[in-house]
C-alpha cells in the first residue's frame, strides 16, 4: 500500500513539474507580453520578469519594444518640377501599446514599411528639385507626419524619418555643374569689375596727387624700375611717361643768345654776284653750312681781293654807267683740255 501511494507520489510530482515547465515563461527586459486565452485578449500586459500562463490554454505574444530601425527602399517619382530622381530614405519607429500592436494590425513591421514607401513617393511628386537638395528638414517633418497619422491606432509611434540620398540623372548632374560653374564666374566677374572700380578710384586720387608735385611721378617710375630689377631679369622695360618728359622741359634753363661780335673782328665775307651764280662744288668733308654762290671764273683769291677792294661811287640818277666790266667777270676763254699723263694733245684742225 505504502509502496503504492509512494509511486502515485511520484508520479504527481513529475506531472506538476512538466506543468509546471510548460506554464512558464521568461519576459526580457526590453519586451512586453500579450496573453490571449483561447484566442481572446486577456487584460494585462505581463512585465519583464518570470509569468506563467495555462498550458494549452494560453498563448503568449512577445512584442519587443526598442527603437526599431528600418531602411525604405530607394523610390523613383517625378518632381514638380518634372526632373525624374530616386529617393531613399530610413525610418525609426516603437510600439508604444503592444496590445494594438497585436491586435490591430497583422505585421505592424511590413505595414509601416509599406506605408514610408507610399509617403516618400507622396512628398517626390509634391516637392522642387531644390527642396529635395537644399530643404530636406521640412520634407522630413512632412514625411513623419504622413507616416505617424495611420501608425498610430497600431500602437507604434514614428521617431524619426530621414531623407538619406537624392539620386539625379547623369544629364541632370551636368546641367546643374554648368549652371555653378556660370554663377561662380558670374561672382567672379562682378567681383573683378568692383575691384576696377576701387582701383581707377585710388588712381585717380594718385593722379591729382601727382598732378600737383610732379616729382612724385619720377619717383614712383624709379620704384617700379627698382621692382623690375629685383627679379634679375635680362631685359629691363623702362616706360618713359610724356608728363616726365614735360617735368624736364620745364626743368631745362632757356638757351643764352649769342654774343656780339667783338669791334675789330671783321665779318664774314659774302661774295657779290655781279652774273647769275653757280653752285659751288660740295666739298670733301661733311658740309657745315649751305654752299654759296660764287662767279662762275672766280677763284677763292679773286674773290677776297674783290672783297678788300674799295667800293666805286655809284653814279647819280639820270646818268648811265659807263664803268668798264671787271676781268674777273669776264667769261672764261677756253683753253685747250688738261693733259693726261703719257698722253699728248690732240692735233689742231
Amino acid at each position: 500500500m505504502f509502496q503504492e501511494l509512494l509511486t502515485a507520489a511520484i508520479a504527481a510530482g513529475v506531472c506538476l513539474a512538466v506543468a509546471t515547465a510548460s506554464a512558464a515563461r521568461i519576459v526580457r527586459q526590453y519586451e512586453r507580453g500579450v496573453v490571449l486565452r483561447f484566442g481572446r485578449l486577456r487584460e494585462g500586459i505581463r512585465q519583464p520578469g518570470f509569468t506563467m500562463i495555462i498550458p494549452a490554454v494560453d498563448r503568449l505574444h512577445k512584442v519587443n519594444m526598442q527603437i526599431v530601425t528600418m531602411p525604405v527602399p530607394a523610390q523613383e517619382g517625378i518632381t514638380r518640377d518634372n526632373v525624374t530622381v530616386r529617393v531613399d530614405a530610413v525610418v525609426y519607429f516603437k510600439v508604444v501599446d503592444p496590445a494594438s500592436a497585436i491586435i490591430e494590425v497583422e505585421d505592424y513591421r511590413f505595414a509601416v514599411s509599406q506605408m514610408a514607401q507610399t509617403s516618400l513617393r507622396s512628398i517626390i511628386g509634391k516637392s522642387d528639385l531644390d527642396d529635395l537638395l537644399s530643404n530636406r528638414e521640412k520634407l522630413n517633418e512632412g514625411l513623419e507626419l504622413m507616416i505617424d497619422s495611420p501608425a498610430v491606432g497600431w500602437g507604434v509611434q514614428i521617431d524619426r524619418v530621414e531623407i538619406k540620398d537624392v539620386s539625379l540623372p547623369e544629364t541632370m548632374k551636368r546641367s546643374m555643374a554648368r549652371q555653378a560653374e556660370a554663377d561662380r564666374e558670374r561672382r567672379a566677374r562682378v567681383i573683378n569689375a568692383d575691384a576696377e572700380l576701387q582701383a581707377s578710384r585710388k588712381l585717380a586720387e594718385a593722379a591729382a596727387v601727382m598732378s600737383d608735385q610732379p616729382a612724385a611721378l619720377q619717383l614712383r617710375l624709379l620704384q617700379t624700375v627698382v621692382a623690375v630689377a629685383a627679379e634679375k631679369n635680362s631685359t629691363l622695360v623702362l616706360p618713359f611717361p610724356v608728363e616726365l618728359l614735360r617735368f624736364l622741359e620745364r626743368a631745362t634753363p632757356d638757351p643764352q643768345p649769342d654774343p656780339a661780335p667783338a669791334a675789330g673782328a671783321r665779318p664774314e665775307p659774302e661774295p657779290r654776284s655781279a652774273s647769275p651764280a653757280v653752285e659751288a662744288a660740295p666739298p670733301l668733308g661733311p658740309p657745315t653750312h649751305p654752299p654759296r654762290a660764287v662767279e662762275p671764273a672766280e677763284t677763292p683769291k679773286h674773290a677776297e681781293r674783290a672783297l678788300e677792294a674799295p667800293a666805286q661811287p655809284q653814279p647819280p640818277a639820270g646818268e648811265s654807267s659807263t664803268q668798264p666790266r671787271p676781268e674777273a667777270a669776264a667769261d672764261p676763254q677756253p683753253g685747250p683740255p688738261p693733259q693726261v699723263n703719257g698722253s699728248h694733245p690732240p692735233p689742231a684742225d
